[in-house]
């Protein structure tokens, strides 16, 4: 359960947290007709950067190496009941570090000839802005607000914050 509290107070914090726990989210480049794709993140919160491994031969990675460095990422927590849209700027790096610092057995799976597959390359994600929902996963008090909402007819049902976050 998201903590409506925190998605107000410590929106930056709570992201990191929600990004963490998920397998993957939604990335893709802005002002392109190609649909946006899952990838699984790897986070760097203290540099505001997501990391992602991908074949350097893909759409995506093809339009980062052609200049297209303007992206969104969206994550959607496990329980349906936090959302998150970042922007940010995408680059190919090619630094070794940085492809063992975040290297796993889940990365490994994804390419035959492990850190040196000649398809492998490492994009990251520098972040500047996103926006966030929190919303309840009560039942009673969503169908109580819609009610209230309709009673009332000039009432916004309150079922959760929005708020944003500025890396």
């Amino acid at each position: 359960m998201v903590d409506l509290k925190e998605t107000r107070e410590a929106p930056e914090k709570q992201f990191w947290e929600e990004v963490k726990k998920v397998r993957a989210g939604m990335l893709g480049v802005k002002g392109l007709p190609d649909h946006m794709q899952p990838m699984s993140p790897r986070e760097e919160p203290e540099a505001k950067k997501l990391w992602f491994y991908l074949h350097n031969d893909s759409d995506l990675c093809k339009q980062v190496q052609a200049g297209h460095a303007e992206a969104h990422f969206c994550v959607v927590g496990k329980d349906h009941d936090y959302h998150a849209c970042a922007k940010g700027t995408l680059r190919e790096n090619k630094d070794p570090a940085k492809v063992d610092q975040f290297w796993d057995p889940i990365v490994a799976a994804w390419f035959e000839h492990g850190k040196e597959d000649p398809r492998m390359t490492l994009i990251e994600m520098t972040l500047e802005h996103a926006a966030i929902w929190g919303s309840t996963d009560s039942s009673t008090r969503f169908g109580w607000e819609i009610a209230k909402s309709n009673l009332m007819d000039d009432k916004v049902p309150d079922v959760g914050v929005r708020t944003d976050v500025t890396f």
